[in-house]
């Protein structure tokens, strides 16, 4: 190639990938093996004291997932990232390096149903404390700083409503307190938000939902922006402080600018041990082939929906950001121009009874808790993935008992309205 910088499409097929140089196989083999033989006795040694990279042992790094993980960061902008077995994994691992017990970080009201029970009860078994503040109160962020706080969490497009998170404010108050920002750019892709091009220092994803795509395989990803310096006031002794598993080694100053995600990985995965398999990197990087594509489709698909949905006499309210009445159309217009994602909410007017009722009459949507498959889905909310949260909870969230969740799919958005239409009449 020329000295061109690739696009996006050309990274979303090629980044991270050459031809097999055994078999001259294109596409990237699935390398379906615990482990890998090492050359010499020097040479096993210098993969386990961290003075060389190799494999070694599937659950600490595989040849299939670097792939993943070289065209994910590519993707994002970053230095390097890590792949991991789940979302919630992808948190764990990342907060395991940051907070030691008794500290503390800051997470926005509105995320996933599934973090806000993570952060609120399991971590706590790791001495790890949650405060919340409202992303559309960008003050309540700096409010929540004291000198415990190691991070602050937010999501770019916001699980379930589809908010707009101000990444840029958020990061200014990140950046002033002395803490990494920590995005969840699940519900966007890098094809709609980068969020280390507006301030982020570490982005995380459910590689099961856009990236992956086409519901088949669970994974998550930490990327590095390589951005934050790590020594600064001894905050962070994962990676300021002489390793002594490692001989002493300081991970900030061996490693740089992707010291997190060495991190991430010779400390936190190898120790927690939430390996990808290769199988599913294999089908995730299949997926991120067409993510362009398929999100352009998204996009265009939940505008419709969204639309007609607005028109209709029996919803209330519709939370969609690509909708010019919308609070959030303005910051989706500053962060996702190409598109205000494809999952939303809408209310109906007769409450909790209305929105469950609607789930069991669509016949063409999937009633299912997932989000960012090529087929439409539906949940109500509510009753599903924060059905754990008391009802004050649930609307903070924007999942209150008339709030129905659609993940608008790649089918003909004609075939999507009809069958809302149907349930709706019903």
């Amino acid at each position: 190639m020329s000295d061109r910088l690739p696009g996006f499409s050309t990274l979303a097929v090629h980044a991270g990938a050459q031809p097999d140089p055994t078999t001259g196989a294109r596409a990237t083999p699935i390398y379906q093996t615990t482990s890998f033989v090492f050359n010499d006795a020097d040479h096993a040694a210098s993969l386990f004291g961290l003075q060389a990279f190799g494999n070694i042992y599937t659950r600490i790094g595989n040849p299939t997932n670097a792939v993943l993980e070289e065209r994910v960061a590519a993707l994002e902008g970053g230095t390097a990232a890590l792949a991991v077995a789940s979302g919630h994994a992808a948190q764990v691992v990342v907060l395991q390096q940051l907070l030691q017990p008794g500290d503390e970080f800051i997470a926005a009201r509105k995320l996933y149903g599934g973090s806000i029970n993570q952060f609120t009860h399991a971590f706590k078994s790791f001495g790890w404390n949650v405060v919340w503040a409202d992303p559309d109160d960008i003050a309540s962020f700096e409010r929540a700083v004291t000198p415990r706080t190691k991070a602050i969490f937010i999501e770019s497009i916001a699980n379930p409503a589809g908010s707009i998170t101000d990444i840029e404010a958020i990061s200014t108050v990140a950046t002033k307190a002395g803490v990494p920002l920590i995005v969840d750019n699940t519900l966007a892709s890098p094809y709609l938000i980068r969020p280390i091009d507006h301030g982020a220092d570490i982005v995380v994803h459910s590689l099961t939902k856009f990236l992956g795509g086409h519901g088949n395989s669970i994974g998550g990803i930490i990327v590095d922006a390589g951005t934050f310096d790590w020594s600064t006031g001894g905050k962070y002794p994962m990676l300021s402080e002489p390793r002594p598993e490692y001989h002493g080694i300081r991970l900030q100053e061996t490693f740089g600018n992707f010291a997190f995600a060495i991190a991430c990985r010779v400390l936190g995965l190898r120790d927690l041990g939430p390996a990808l398999s290769p199988f599913n990197a294999f089908l995730i990087l299949t997926g991120i082939e067409t993510l362009p594509l398929r999100m352009q489709k998204h996009c265009d698909n939940a505008k419709a929906v969204a639309e007609f949905l607005a028109g209709h006499p029996a919803v209330a309210s519709v939370s969609y950001a690509g909708l010019p009445n919308d609070k959030y159309y303005q910051l989706a217009r500053k962060y996702a121009p190409k598109g205000a994602g494809a999952v939303f909410t809408f209310s109906l007017k007769g409450g909790y009874d209305a929105g469950v009722g609607l789930v069991s009459k669509l016949q063409l949507f999937s009633h299912l808790a997932n989000v960012g498959d090529t087929r439409s889905l539906v949940i109500h909310p509510a009753s599903t993935t924060h059905s754990q949260l008391d009802d004050a909870a649930k609307i903070k969230s924007g999942a209150g008992p008339d709030v129905v969740r659609l993940s608008i799919g790649i089918e003909d958005k004609e075939d999507l309205i009809a069958d809302l239409e149907q349930a709706l009449g019903a």
